[in-house]
């Protein structure tokens, strides 16, 4: 884990800009001064100003505006050639590097006027490989519940209700462990929930989720739970908030007892699930999942509308030459 007592002054500073004026996240303050960091130790070995071999022991702390101002594009291209040929990071690792060392000289130029000159200003963000994401067939989800057994797992209600959500509701991981009591309203079956960029969104619960939170309830324990997680809706063995860690290692579990491939599948790829399936068999409108996602670009969102390939092939069908054969003489 990176420390800030280990950067220099000046990523601080900037760490507590996008805390304070921007309003980011934990996760992606964390995420902006692990990128930042590394980003600052290479820095160091290419301009030669460490003796340190170790790139995990380079001490950045002395770094200040003058080193900063010796960086230009051609500088930050090198860094993003060392992540793809040394740590072979994939496109869109280096398209949240890119995009976090943009930031971070858009701050020192424009909004504390530290430099003159950005020398991101120009720097584009490496093209994202399109995919089609990777989900559960709807046979799938329901064997991965079904695997949920109260027979062999005392904390069976809890990850059954954390499946529910996953595949029902299509959260991300950090939402989850995030969920309060408080912030359901039974009465009205919604929830509400802090995504991405620190924006709340309400999500509606249906059935199947509304049962399954008030059965893990009334097994929830109720006495010597942390101070600080009285409020969590998912606890622990050790009776505190879940951890992503935890969490991952439940739907782990349960796709390995369902005999679902564990390199395939993964926690984020539930959130794939629910908005392929409420796609797909809900009739659900694209501006709608949207929403319900918490997608800031509809864009992000209109990679569900190819995943259903029984619309291809109908539309395929459907063509008036379909029925044409060659003629034969």
């Amino acid at each position: 884990m990176i420390k800030r007592e280990d950067n220099p002054e000046i990523l601080n500073s900037f760490l507590d800009y996008i805390s304070t004026i921007l309003n980011k996240s934990p996760n992606t303050i964390k995420e902006y001064n692990y990128d930042l960091s590394n980003f600052l130790k290479f820095i160091k070995l290419h301009f030669n100003l460490t003796d340190e071999t170790e790139f995990e022991n380079i001490i950045i702390s002395d770094i200040d505006i003058n080193v900063l101002k010796k960086i230009k594009l051609d500088d930050i291209h090198a860094y993003l050639s060392y992540l793809y040929n040394v740590h072979k990071s994939k496109a869109a690792t280096r398209a949240r590097k890119a995009a976090s060392i943009r930031t971070f000289f858009n701050y020192l130029t424009i909004k504390v006027n530290l430099l003159e000159i950005n020398p991101a200003q120009n720097l584009e963000s490496p093209k994202l490989d399109k995919r089609i994401p990777k989900y559960l067939s709807l046979e799938e989800s329901q064997k991965l519940l079904n695997v949920v057994s109260d027979e062999t797992d005392r904390n069976a209600k809890r990850d059954y209700a954390i499946l529910t959500l996953f595949l029902n509701c299509g959260l991300r991981l950090s939402e989850l462990v995030n969920i309060n009591i408080k912030s359901i309203d039974f009465s009205e079956q919604k929830l509400n929930v802090i995504g991405k960029g620190n924006k709340e969104r309400t999500i509606y619960l249906n059935k199947a989720c509304i049962l399954a939170i008030n059965e893990y309830l009334d097994v929830r324990p109720r006495d010597k739970i942390k101070y600080d997680s009285r409020d969590a809706l998912f606890l622990s063995e050790r009776r505190e908030r879940i951890s992503n860690r935890t969490v991952q290692s439940i739907v782990k579990n349960e796709l390995q007892k369902a005999g679902l491939d564990t390199n395939k599948y993964s926690v984020h790829k539930l959130r794939h699930t629910a908005a392929t399936l409420m796609y797909k068999y809900g009739d659900v409108d694209i501006r709608a999942l949207q929403e319900l996602l918490g997608h800031e670009s509809i864009a992000t969102t209109e990679i569900y509308t190819h995943v259903d390939n029984s619309q291809v092939r109908d539309a395929v069908e459907a063509n008036p030459l379909s029925q044409e054969k060659m003629n034969k003489y």
